[in-house]
């Protein structure tokens, strides 16, 4: 039987002897059994097993298997032996049954109907996309009792949670105290002023943590808990050089709040500490500068001054591939120790007056697989408690094992310790210090009862809509201010949508309870209100088409509904308000079909708008110039003032009206818009000209019809809140760059040639193309088949304008002995040549005109390119690192059988490179230990320290071969073409 890695408690096994196999029934039950054996009775070595593992539960109490053998081989030998599975119609079936300890109360567990609250005392959070890096950071914090103390502290009382970082995590670490089921982090990710798709985009967990702490440390200053994050996180280290020679030391402490050490390289926890406070040698040409003594032997190094209550180690997880141009994961495993004293790696005069015996807390876990990647960690919530994993949104109990590594692999996976978390165990009793009840702020439990007693209001909602009708209530006030087409705009996204109300109302109460209740609300007489229903017309309009009356007051509204707007889920009525005429209330009778109900718009050429001025009810035989002076009277215009009147017909379709039609031969109907202006002479016109204002209303109609709403996100998001807001503007789809930039500036207080704006991705919202200023598109070109009115801004330090047409560049200016001796920064224009780019150089070194100097880029300690001086700008990519240096003379002289080949630096593997690559001349015929002494010389380095130097031939593709070289051979007779020269030495 397989050897699983448990403690067994119990193991039995049972033969069943089986015999008259032909005259056996199809079906027979045989004992229950985890691993089974099929056996020739006379011959025990010919036999067929299997084996399987189960958790029996009263909901499986049986477990085994569908499938254990071909039928048709079970008379027939196999493997080389002369007997088969059954002979003589007999065989033994045996089942082996092993009792295994559960240590952990949930191996082989099903987790369906799991409850982690039951099983573990807690429970974890949701995870929204990829934000189990958040879930991770929050229960490590929230395990850590002092530093959750802490957080109550800071006052929250009149805070709102979706802006407010801090009562959001208070929130989310109170809920996770008393809640039985996984706790949401909507509000805190929208805190950070994420939305669903930022969520989606994964962060390191360390870099998360280090904001988050920073951001939590300045909000925690002026009260009780000033000094909790230091107190509890940070520790002190110093970087040193201390002289050899002299007694002379030059050193700086900086505090910390966690460390970061390699894993490659080491095989414990320990080997990583002592790699990460090696001393290096500065000696030879490395030698250190003092300030008082010259150059000096030293040695350099860090220290540590000493160590937090609470140690954050991260484990240098990832590193870039150079061969393949990406970053891999180090898998390599560390063993780490449930103790460790740290009183080894601290500085011999750091104060030791406490010991420094750490215990393990947690320990975060990276999993690259098919089936998961992210983050979990376990965790040890007690001082003398059980270890927990904490893993999307369950707790489940571990063992020691597991916590170190050492448990059952994840399949399809690759599970890497990433970060360990220690706390100092003298300091664990006020670190995970229990939570008073007084240490909780009041406020929360008063914030969760209401949130829950809305969320059970809504659900209610939710359960019971079937027996309400939804209806939206247009009055005259929304549609005197509403500026577009229709009377209002209830669902276009592309314009802003009218704020109009919602009434709800059981679809068993009468019309005559309906009508009150709206009248209630709006402080109108029930007597003076009629409503009338909207209708979709086959323009794309939505008018009040039929109204209610009077007659409908004993129906309910579901039969009103069943009846007039059956396929209509959610009902839109207009509030018609019929003023008192004498002292009585007048409503056209329905019956009579001589009136029209037409609403009425005006156009402000001075205020370029729209006024809504309520309805009129016109005869159908009236002719439309009958109306101008109800029309004058509604502005206050004389009587007989010019006017102009146009039927609103759709949006593309605003046509004048003749004066002398009447509205029935003008096919005017219930609901119809008319609109007008003032007739204005060629002077008035010519000034609305000249001031840029729309002096038409039929092209005021188009500029409405070219409106669409832009949501503006800042491009760049942090978890402080210091970014700058998301906002809505209403733009015309003809605007250009510079159009938005003015408005966008505008709604800033910003500069506008210092904005920068970039397309969303249509499908996942996020930023994608980086907008040029010089494009000549329009705003609706710009958006073309994205499907979304999004753009992300930035605020840029320079002038878009420079930041388009210059581009910025720093220069490693090298010496003679490749060594870095200066940075040049450099702005230069992309239209121009390399050739402008030398002529700057020689103008800040002022080197002579005669220099000729060599320019390359190196990505990774390898050079990629060098520029001639004719090529442009554009053609030097933006990762690169740029060097520049005077080409050596031996280069310029090159004779005809002389080479230049590249020249790097590695560390024992072709891959693990390092320092400055440069270009150096192969001689041709000349000993490779000549050629030494000219590389030597190159380098700058001393006898002793190019002593050191192995110097090998390494293939260009794959620097995966490298062969060192001797003193006595010629490099020249190698016939290098692709190959690189390579150093071989530690770096420096």
């Amino acid at each position: 039987m397989p050897n699983l890695g448990y403690e067994i408690e119990d193991f039995r096994y049972h033969t069943w002897q089986v015999t008259g196999w032909s005259s056996l029934k199809n079906r027979i039950t045989g004992p229950e059994f985890e691993v089974g054996v099929i056996w020739n009775s006379k011959d025990p070595t010919v036999y067929i097993s299997h084996n399987a593992h189960h958790r029996f539960t009263a909901e499986e109490p049986d477990w085994g298997f569908h499938r254990f053998y071909d039928q048709s081989k079970l008379f027939v030998p196999s493997n080389n032996h002369t007997h088969s599975l059954i002979e003589n119609n007999a065989c033994n079936i045996t089942a082996f049954v092993r009792i295994i300890k559960d240590p952990t109360g949930v191996l082989w567990h099903n987790f369906e109907n799991y409850d982690s609250r039951k099983m573990t005392g807690y429970i974890n959070l949701n995870k929204r996309g990829t934000t189990d890096y958040i879930n991770v950071e929050l229960q490590l914090l929230y395990s850590i009792k002092y530093f959750r103390k802490a957080m109550y502290q800071i006052p929250t009382e009149d805070d709102d949670p979706v802006k407010s970082i801090p009562l959001a995590m208070q929130k989310i670490f109170y809920q996770l105290q008393i809640s039985d089921t996984p706790v949401e982090t909507t509000e805190l990710t929208k805190s950070f002023g994420w939305n669903s798709t930022t969520c989606l985009i994964q962060h390191d967990v360390n870099e998360f943590d280090r904001v988050l702490l920073g951001y939590l440390e300045n909000k925690m200053k002026n009260i009780n808990a000033d000094d909790t994050i230091s107190k509890l996180f940070v520790g002190k280290m110093k970087s040193y050089i201390r002289c050899v020679n002299i007694n002379y030391e030059s050193s700086r402490i900086e505090d910390y709040y966690d460390i970061s050490l390699e894993v490659k390289g080491s095989q414990t926890l320990n080997d990583s500490f002592m790699n990460y406070i090696r001393e290096e040698f500065c000696e030879g040409d490395n030698k250190y500068q003092t300030e008082s003594y010259g150059l000096q032997d030293a040695k350099k190094g860090l220290i540590f001054e000493s160590f937090p209550s609470v140690l954050r180690i991260q484990l240098k997880r990832f590193e870039y591939d150079m061969q393949n141009n990406t970053v891999v994961k180090i898998t390599d495993r560390l063993e780490y120790p449930m103790e460790i004293d740290l009183q080894r790696y601290l500085s011999p005069d750091s104060d030791k007056s406490k010991p420094h015996n750490y215990l393990l807390h947690g320990v975060i876990v990276h999993c690259d697989g098919l089936r998961k990647n992210g983050y979990h960690v376990f965790l040890k919530p007690e001082k003398d408690g059980k270890w927990f994993k904490f893993d999307d949104n369950r707790v489940i109990p571990i063992t020691d094992k597991e916590v170190l590594g050492k448990g059952v692999e994840t399949p399809n996976a690759i599970d890497s310790t990433y970060m360990l978390i220690y706390i100092r165990e003298s300091d664990i009793d006020f670190v995970l210090s229990p939570i008073l009840a007084e240490d909780i702020p009041k406020h929360l439990q008063k914030r969760l009862d209401e949130e829950k007693a809305l969320y059970e209001q809504k659900k209610k909602e939710v359960e019971e809509c079937h027996l309400y009708l939804s209806i939206k209530i247009v009055t005259p006030a929304i549609f005197e201010c509403y500026q577009g087409f229709d009377l209002v705009n209830f669902d276009n996204q592309l314009y802003p949508l009218s704020n109009v109300p919602l009434f709800k109302i059981l679809k068993t109460e009468t019309y005559e309870i309906f009508k009150t209740m709206v009248a209630h609300k709006f402080e109108i007489p029930v007597e003076q209100i009629r409503f009338w229903i909207f209708v979709n017309r086959q323009n794309k309009t939505i008018r009040p088409d039929d109204p209610i009356t009077d007659d409908y007051l004993s129906m309910t509204m579901d039969e009103i509904h069943t009846k007039m707007a059956p396929k209509q889920k959610d009902w839109k009525l207009f509030l018609e308000v019929a003023n008192p005429i004498n002292g009585e209330i007048w409503f056209p009778p329905t019956e009579s079909s001589s009136h029209i109900l037409v609403f009425i718009k005006y156009f402000n050429p001075d205020t370029q708008s729209l006024e809504g001025l309520g309805h009129l009810y016109v005869k159908k035989s009236g002719k439309i110039g009958d109306i101008i002076p109800i029309l004058c009277e509604k502005k206050e215009f004389p009587p007989h003032t010019p006017l102009k009147i146009y039927e609103e017909i759709k949006p593309n379709m605003i046509e004048e009206m003749k004066l002398n039609l009447t509205f029935q031969k003008s096919e005017i109907q219930d609901g119809d818009i008319i609109c007008f202006q003032k007739a204005l002479t060629e002077e008035e016109i010519q000034e609305y000209t000249d001031a840029g204002r729309i002096h038409d209303l039929p092209i005021f109609y188009e500029s409405l019809f070219m409106r669409i709403i832009i949501q503006f996100k800042p491009k760049y998001l942090t978890v402080d809140r210091e970014q700058k807001p998301e906002f809505e503007l209403v733009l015309n789809k003809q605007y250009t760059y510079d159009d938005i930039a003015k408005h966008v500036a505008a709604h800033l207080s910003a500069d506008p040639l210092k904005l920068r704006f970039t397309k969303a991705h249509p499908t996942t919202s996020t930023p994608k193309t980086v907008i040029k200023r010089t494009t000549t598109k329009t705003l609706s070109k710009i958006l073309q088949n994205t499907f979304i009115s999004l753009l992300y801004y930035e605020m840029l330090d320079i002038s878009i304008e420079e930041l388009e047409n210059k581009r910025f560049f720093k220069v490693c200016w090298l010496g003679t002995t490749v060594k870095k001796e200066t940075v040049i920064d450099i702005h230069i224009s992309k239209a121009a040549k390399v050739n402008e780019f030398f002529k700057i150089i020689e103008r800040k070194l002022a080197l002579k005109p005669t220099c000729m100097i060599r320019l390359y880029s190196v990505l990774n300690c390898i050079i990629q390119e060098e520029y001639d001086i004719n090529d442009t700008i554009d053609k030097i990519q933006e990762q690169m690192t740029l060097y520049a240096e005077e080409i050596p003379q031996d280069e310029i002289k090159l004779d005809v059988n002389d080479k230049v080949i590249q020249v790097y630096h590695f560390t024992k593997e072709p891959l693990r490179v390092h320092g400055i690559p440069f270009k150096f001349v192969i001689k041709a015929g000349e000993l490779f230990s000549e050629t030494k002494l000219r590389l030597k010389l190159r380098l700058g380095m001393n006898e002793k320290d190019f002593s050191k130097v192995k110097v090998a031939i390494v293939q260009a593709l794959s620097y995966t071969k490298s062969q060192y070289i001797n003193d006595n051979v010629i490099l020249s007779d190698y016939g290098l073409t692709d190959e690189l020269l390579g150093l071989d030495h530690v770096a420096e």
